[in-house]
């Protein structure tokens, strides 16, 4: 009998052990990336004269960030929490849609911290604090072709605090919809979680995705928003981003509305050189807190360069604004109304 108890708790020890085993071996490792990046810009008129997010810093080697992302799915079940610390990363000041802008002039920023459970293969739920949906640019430059930032980008929501389901019908269509805070960018709502926002995800072709995409709220006010690529060839990429903005009632009449095309071409296995050409427009009796004057528009040329070694991106760019009007915006070396402003900027950028 003590033969066959020993025997017993031999295998039963051997199957748990074993078990824990490949317990450990299925159970996938933690997820570390990120990057950092600096960079040196010149405006030509000797001082800062382009509003747009980050690289603000004239005739200054200066920082961007250190991006920290950390991520881990095990069974269904996954997280993502991401921490950058540099003006880039920095809290922005932005509109709370009241009126008011917030900026908490701190020096880290919670890019996101959420968590997910895949119910199906094809239905996934997602709860927390995310990097927005919409628009064709992002806060990490490595997401980026262009260092410096779009209107479009700059004017737009970077991050919602929600909960959202996603569907995907099949691998060219999927569908999102959720319900964020009340106040773009903040990791609370001001009053209520009453933003609706949804995504339609279409591929019609190999290598072709667009995205039409909406967020709207008492607060926040509505953005619809279309964003598209398609790598037509091995060497040539096109994108799109188009965008119209109308503000809560709370914050009044006006808004924005513009569109910004993407033209890239790879010239060597290590060179890809894009133009960014962009139309963007304040409407009448709005203000926008990076952008030109109410009723006024602009259109920003920016030639761009990529040159990789390994991860190390070296990113040259020569970007030309030119304001509708002269009346407010771009100052020339002087202090003088002009409407054209210029500027260059050489950044490198590490990924890991």
């Amino acid at each position: 009998m003590k033969k066959r108890l020993l025997l017993l708790l031999s295998v039963f020890t051997f199957t748990l052990s074993a078990f824990a085993q490949d317990t450990t071996k299925s159970d996938p490792p933690l997820v570390i990336s990120g990057s950092v990046d600096t960079y040196y810009k010149y405006d030509f008129s000797q001082h800062n004269n382009i509003p747009t997010s980050f690289a603000s810093d004239q005739n200054s080697v200066s920082i961007g960030m250190i991006d920290l992302a950390l991520k881990k799915k095990v069974g269904k079940a996954a997280f993502v929490g991401e921490l950058s610390f540099g003006p880039r990363g920095q809290y922005q000041s932005v509109p709370n849609g009241d009126g008011n802008t917030t900026n908490a002039n701190n020096s880290f920023h919670i890019q996101n911290l959420y968590v997910s459970y895949d119910v199906t293969d094809k239905f996934n739920l997602t709860g927390g604090y995310m990097a927005t949906f919409v628009g064709y640019e992002v806060i990490s430059p490595v997401g980026n072709f262009n260092y410096s930032t779009s209107y479009l980008f700059t004017n737009g929501p970077f991050q919602n605090a929600g909960f959202k389901a996603t569907y995907a019908f099949s691998s060219k269509v999927s569908l999102m919809a959720g319900i964020f805070n009340d106040s773009w960018n903040l990791y609370k709502s001001v009053d209520k979680v009453n933003t609706f926002g949804a995504q339609l995800m279409v591929s019609p072709v190999t290598g072709w995705t667009a995205y039409l995409n909406v967020l709207s709220g008492k607060l926040s006010g509505t953005e619809f928003d279309l964003t598209t690529s398609y790598q037509i060839t091995e060497a040539f990429k096109l994108g799109l981003n188009a965008a119209d903005y109308k503000p809560a009632a709370v914050a009044g009449t006006g808004g924005f509305t513009g569109v910004a095309l993407y033209p890239q071409v790879g010239v060597s296995k290590t060179v890809t050189l894009g133009l960014r050409g962009e139309y963007f427009k304040t409407k009448t009796g709005s203000f926008v807190p990076l952008g030109p004057p109410p009723g006024s528009s602009v259109f920003a040329a920016t030639l761009t360069a990529n040159v990789k070694a390994g991860p190390l991106t070296l990113i040259p760019e020569f970007r030309l604004d030119n304001n509708k009007n002269n009346t407010d915006g771009f100052t020339t070396k002087g202090g003088g109304l002009t409407k054209q402003a210029s500027q260059f900027v050489v950044a490198a950028v590490y990924a890991f």
